[in-house]
């Protein structure tokens, strides 16, 4: 079971927020994928009925603001938590578009303190693939091996916008339902393609039962929708269900393609596979 606890657009009495955060209930296991930015996150998940302090696993995406605001109160909450995500997630991290003042769009401060704080026995370092048990993994870092994708906007190492970021922390959940994969995605800064390509790899399950969270094509051309429209009509997804920062644009052209299998997201939303 999949609930869906902070996004964008929010269900009757939820409070919207740009990010993401997925709570994940499979083999036994309760994992946060991801917290938003740290604002709706607690709330969300007492309305929904969602017991934080049970969380066996926190995973983070990538090293975002809006992906690791809730970082220490979900530390708090649950001192006893299993944390995984990539040494890179921490360091400074800028957003620079033309015309605009500099954004600091990194993991708070806040966050920071709470992970230097934890034993590190706690601590998995996503560097490569990482197996939480026979059906279910993260995928670490992903390779970049299409032509078509990028990371998705002007992100920098440093304020003056000179050091690119590749966003080499970019990972995604798998977990194989017995009917397809399920995989849950933070921004896909890595690109969808490339990592749907990689988690069939490394889960040994070419079978897509469903994709959720961020595509990150808000920014996308028709020339790169288009093409990532292609590669999944290959893969023949089950359903699609797109959050956070995946854009009108192209969630109407996902729905175009694909008609009832694409479910717009919300806060909110259960999913049962």
């Amino acid at each position: 079971m999949i609930t869906v606890l902070v996004d964008d657009e929010a269900g009757k009495g939820l409070t919207p927020e740009h990010g993401l955060s997925l709570w994940v209930e499979a083999e036994g296991k309760r994992i946060l994928f991801d917290t938003g930015q740290g604002n709706a996150l607690v709330e969300n998940a007492r309305q929904l009925g969602v017991p934080l302090h049970k969380t066996d696993i926190l995973i983070l995406s990538h090293g975002h603001y809006d992906h690791t605001g809730g970082v220490a109160d979900v530390l708090s909450i649950a001192p006893g938590v299993r944390l995984l995500f990539h040494p890179k997630a921490v360091t400074p991290r800028y957003s620079l578009h033309p015309g605009k003042p500099t954004r600091e769009i990194g993991m708070p401060q806040s966050a920071r303190s709470a992970i230097d704080r934890m034993q590190e026995n706690r601590i998995t370092w996503a560097v490569q693939p990482v197996r939480l048990n026979a059906r279910m993994g993260v995928t670490g870092p992903i390779p970049r091996e299409t032509s078509f994708e990028d990371v998705g906007g002007p992100f920098f190492r440093d304020p003056n916008g000179v050091r690119r970021d590749a966003i080499t922390d970019d990972q995604a959940l798998w977990i194989d339902s017995g009917e397809g994969l399920v995989v849950c995605v933070g921004c896909c800064h890595a690109g969808l393609i490339n990592t749907l390509n990689y988690v069939r790899r490394v889960s040994g399950n070419d079978s897509i039962r469903a994709i959720m969270g961020g595509f990150h094509l808000l920014q996308a051309d028709d020339q790169r929708i288009e093409r990532t429209l292609d590669a999944l009509r290959s893969m023949s997804p089950g359903l699609l269900v797109p959050c956070h920062c995946t854009g009108e644009r192209a969630v109407l052209a996902l729905k175009e393609t694909f008609g009832d299998q694409v479910i717009s997201c919300v806060s909110g939303m259960t999913f049962q596979f």
